[in-house]
């Protein structure tokens, strides 16, 4: 089963590149393209894609607000910023907004469709490094996010750790989801990882 993918990229030469790309892999079927951020939203509740590959500076409506759109309403199709821009501010709003990737134009294009296959599966796209880039040093997170995510890196499944903090399992696996979100990592073990490398457990 093919992955739908809707592209929106203001520049034409680059979205038709993109486009001609995605189209040589056979798993992947471009189902639509614009070249603003509001045709773009109007292709993506039509269409309702796997994947929203976007740039982040186009006319009537940025990437970032796209994607805030695409948070707000529910929308299950997954974000992924394709963009020249590793400006920390930009990186940190995509990450409140739940991007599920955040490339740079000047990546192998081998990366992009491993990126889309990634975030199809569940997992994230977003470098680490540049992941941690755009909180500048600062710990992003909150002290519960600290205690399950130290817990999980312990290998403690979600149940062990709802029993050892007095939290429903729900509760963990939101926190678990936003430590990770805002990691940029592939998964609780990753998260772990990254923030231990960087001190923060």
């Amino acid at each position: 089963m093919s992955i739908r993918v809707v592209l929106v990229e203001d520049q034409a030469l680059v979205r038709g590149a993109l486009g001609a790309l995605l189209r040589m892999d056979k798993d992947i079927d471009v189902v639509g393209e614009a070249g603003d951020g509001r045709s773009g939203l109007e292709l993506v509740e039509r269409l309702t894609p796997d994947v929203l590959l976007t740039d982040i500076e186009m006319p009537t409506m940025t990437g970032l607000e796209l994607a805030q759109l695409i948070k707000e309403r529910r929308l299950a199709t997954r974000v992924i910023i394709v963009t020249t821009f590793g400006r920390a501010g930009y990186l940190r709003r995509a990450l409140e907004c739940h991007v599920a990737g955040y490339l740079l134009k000047d990546a192998p294009s081998e990366k992009l469709v491993d990126s889309i296959r990634r975030v199809v599966a569940g997992g994230r796209a977003i470098d680490p490094e540049l992941a941690m880039a755009g909180w500048e040093g600062d710990d992003p997170l909150t002290d519960r996010e600290r205690q399950v995510l130290r817990l999980a890196g312990d290998g403690k499944s979600s149940a062990d750790i709802a029993g050892l903090v007095h939290l429903s399992e729900g509760t963990v696996r939101n926190y678990l989801s936003e430590a990770i979100a805002k990691l940029g990592a592939a998964n609780r073990i990753d998260a772990a990882r990254l923030a231990r490398h960087k001190g923060w457990l």
